[in-house]
Order: C-alpha cells, then sequence, then structure tokens
C-alpha cells in the first residue's frame, strides 16, 4: 500500500497546485506550509525545518516528497538540505523542484542541491521550470495595472512556463517511477520576448500594456519601493542576466513527456487568469 505524500509549501503558488493534484488522484497528503493552514483533501502540517524532531515526526508514514524553496529565500541548500538528508535515510523518495539552466555551474546553490540530491541514492526525480507566465498577475501585477511592464530583460526571450504545467509535471514525477533518476527543464511551448509577451497581455486583457527595458538598478527601486527585501531584489535583478544572454530562451517537451499533455501557451495563461491581471 502506497504511504503518504508530503509536500512542501503546500500553500504557495506551485506547492497548492501540486497537492490538489495529488488530492485528485486519490493519494495521501500531508500538506507542510508554517501554520499547518488546512488543504483540501490532505492532512496540514505545521514544520520548522530547523527542527529535527519535528522532520522525523512529519516524514512519518511518508514515501514520497515534493521538496521546494519558497519565493524570497536566498540559501536553497541551508534550507533543504535537512529535508534530502531525512529522505535519503529512510529511501523516500524526492521531487526536487530547481530553476532552469541551473546544471550549467555546479557552483549555483540550487545545482549544489541536485547534486546533493544525487549522491545521496535515494530515488529522485528533478524538474527544472523556466520563468513563471503567472509572474505576471504577481510579481508584475502592479506594473500592468498601470499599463507597463519594467524588467531588465532587454530583448532576451523566455519560453514561459505555467504553474499548473509545472506542478502537473511534479504531480506525474510523484505517481510514477518511470521518470525516476531524471532531470527536466519545464518550458512553454514558445519563447518571447518581453514585448511580445506585453502584446499577448494587451490583446487577451483588452488594455494597453507596454514594456519598458530599465537597468538593475531601477528595477531594484521599484521592487523595494513595493515592499520587496532589498536583498530578494537584488537577487531577482541578478537573474535577469541570463534572460538578456538568451539562456532562457530555449523551449523544451518535457512538459508533454512526463504529463501527456503539451505545455499551455502564455495566450492560454493569460485568457484563463484574465481577471487576476486586470483586477
Amino acid at each position: 500500500m502506497a504511504g503518504k505524500i508530503l509536500v512542501l509549501g503546500a500553500t504557495g503558488t506551485i506547492g497548492s497546485k501540486v497537492a490538489a493534484g495529488l488530492v485528485a488522484k486519490g493519494e495521501k497528503v500531508k500538506a507542510v506550509s508554517r501554520g499547518a493552514t488546512a488543504v483540501a483533501g490532505a492532512e496540514a502540517v505545521a514544520l520548522d525545518l530547523a527542527n529535527p524532531a519535528a522532520l522525523n515526526a512529519a516524514l512519518e508514514g511518508v514515501d514520497r516528497v515534493f521538496a521546494n524553496v519558497p519565493a524570497g529565500y536566498l540559501d536553497p541548500v541551508g534550507l533543504l538540505s535537512p529535508v534530502i538528508e531525512a529522505a535519503a535515510a529512510r529511501k523516500i523518495k524526492v521531487v526536487l523542484m530547481t530553476v532552469m539552466g541551473v546544471d550549467a555551474d555546479d557552483s549555483i546553490p540550487y545545482r549544489q542541491l541536485e547534486l546533493k540530491l544525487i549522491a545521496s541514492g535515494t530515488p529522485y526525480g528533478i524538474i527544472r521550470p523556466n520563468w513563471f507566465s503567472d509572474n505576471f498577475h504577481t510579481y508584475w501585477r502592479e506594473g500592468i495595472r498601470h499599463g507597463a511592464i519594467a524588467v531588465p530583460a532587454a530583448e532576451g526571450k523566455s519560453s514561459f512556463i505555467d504553474t499548473r504545467d509545472i506542478a502537473d509535471s511534479a504531480v506525474a514525477l510523484l505517481t510514477t517511477s518511470a521518470f525516476d533518476g531524471g532531470a527536466y527543464n519545464l518550458t512553454g511551448p514558445e519563447a518571447l520576448s518581453y514585448g511580445e509577451a506585453a502584446r499577448i497581455l494587451s490583446d487577451v486583457t483588452g488594455q494597453a500594456i507596454a514594456y519598458t527595458p530599465v537597468d538593475d538598478q531601477t528595477f531594484v527601486s521599484i521592487l523595494t519601493g513595493a515592499g520587496v527585501p532589498a536583498d530578494y531584489a537584488n537577487f531577482l535583478a541578478a537573474i535577469f542576466h541570463p534572460v538578456r544572454e538568451g539562456w532562457t530562451a530555449a523551449v523544451s517537451g518535457d512538459v508533454e513527456k512526463l504529463t501527456g499533455k503539451p505545455a499551455r501557451s502564455l495566450k492560454t495563461y493569460a485568457t484563463d487568469n484574465r481577471a487576476a491581471l486586470t483586477n
């Protein structure tokens, strides 16, 4: 009889969708959040990763873990190493979400986390999503409401990925062993510049939205003015460098490989999230 699946960040953008997808498949889910927030169909769990006793209790009856790093956290190795070590000691399968492109350099913290998982000997799968389509109604929403997307991307392109496809891919890895031992780059079906994305969003919402390229410092100022902590604002600025260099323009078929369905386009994302983009 299959055990339970521990979902970290179960109230977050990705984790909430992963938990819901697993529940819909009839899996037993332990949904982790800081305050043990109720998640429909799941067992709510409060977990402090720095507390070994709490981690041991959370892993009771678990045979699979979905592990991701919450937005705003800059030390993925420090945060998730205890989870990987505890899971490996019990031979619990770990599906880890990192970021597309981290395999370019072993000094990147997310890559160090991947290597730790690979070396652990426990069953695993890794998903590496590109920039989220959903950022347009979260991080960039205020700008869109004022008719402008201001980011330091220059003319670089990204194959934006719908978070529903990320979650569906994670659910696939968690519910079959067919893809174990692999790392999967998750992208949308096409690479778009922010100018092209702005035109698609304009068409779907019926609002005039323009793309304004800015430099890193202007971008950091915009974010900190909106309440984003300075260290995380600087981190976000830094990860636009790969966008400007063209490294986020690759298109992969891994979403369809894992889920059996093609990845959603930015237009589909915008149509389905029109209310969130315009309200």
